[in-house]
């Protein structure tokens, strides 16, 4: 592995239109397969396998999901190849799979495709899993209009793939960086002295970013509307309350500009109530720091 590689341009060209830096995804793949080498080589594969042995690995999935990450985990073989690995993608990120689909398949020198199986896999079962549960939460709102959000409870150094994984699914991003839109907090409340007092604190130093504001109680939330805000999380509300606060955006908001998130400790089996409220979002952490893997194995022919 070189500091210059570059990766296979079909692989650059899939991960930009996803919206992913070929760059990051290209140092990630290098710290993953560091981490897995720990500084020395793949002991078993040099010992058991011929320096030009060459195989060709399927990777297939296990159970059924929604698959994500195919061409980050093809960056990871293709970095260890040197770019020497061929490739074959039947299926695209989004795709519902079943067991015994095929999510691509690569050629390359076998100690290759050995070395970097294991993160080549870990990397795509993880995405995928959330991209199978985010599927399930957008499958469970299906028709109410309400949209699935994601947040930043993100894995350290994977948060770009994760997010986008949760596309995959068909969820929608909440803000990537801190520096991306404003969120008034409980904290941000208490060190400012009040929500409205915070709203506008961040309106007048960052008037052109989008800020979103939290509220606890249905009484905070009429004097944040009035004040302006036009995304309100509504904090461990009830549906019933989540329903009041419906009817107090649409009598004192009549244009349509509030919209308002449910988030707080949400459960798969709630989303639909939830969703039947009219919120315009539900907001699950879940999706990244909870999600199971999608069982997806690797094999060689």
């Amino acid at each position: 592995m070189t500091d210059t590689f570059k990766l296979h341009e079909r692989i650059a060209d899939e991960l930009r239109a996803a919206g992913l830096d070929p760059d990051h995804v290209a140092r990630l793949a290098r710290s993953t397969v560091e981490e897995d080498l720990g500084g020395g080589v793949d002991v078993t594969s040099e010992a058991t396998v011929s320096a030009d042995a060459r195989a060709v690995a399927d990777y297939v999935a296990r159970k059924p999901g929604v698959a994500a990450g195919i061409y980050v985990a093809a960056a990871v073989i293709d970095l260890v190849s040197g770019g020497e690995a061929e490739f074959e993608f039947p299926i695209e990120d989004g795709a519902r799979v079943e067991p015994g689909t095929v999510l691509f398949t690569a050629r390359a020198r076998t100690r290759d495709l050995l070395t970097a199986e294991r993160s080549a896999l870990n990397l795509m079962c993880h995405m995928s899993g959330i991209a199978s549960i985010t599927r399930q939460w957008v499958d469970a709102v299906e028709g109410t209009g309400a949209k699935i959000r994601d947040t930043r409870k993100t894995t350290p150094g994977l948060r770009l793939i994760e997010k986008y994984a949760v596309r995959c699914g068909g969820g929608v991003n909440h803000r990537m960086f801190l520096s991306d839109a404003g969120l008034v907090k409980d904290n941000h409340v208490i060190a400012a002295g009040g929500v409205v007092e915070a709203f506008e604190a961040v309106r007048a130093k960052y008037p052109d970013l989008p800020i979103e504001v939290e509220v606890d109680t249905l009484d905070q939330l009429l004097p944040v509307v009035e004040a302006g805000a036009e995304l309100i999380l509504l904090d461990n509300f009830t549906p019933e309350r989540m329903r009041a606060a419906v009817m107090i955006v649409g009598r004192n908001e009549p244009y349509g500009r509030t919209r308002l998130e449910a988030s707080g400790g949400l459960t798969l089996d709630q989303a639909r109530a939830v969703a039947e409220t009219g919120v315009d979002y539900i907001s699950v952490g879940g999706l990244t720091h909870s999600a199971a893997i999608l069982d997806i194995g690797c094999d060689f022919r």
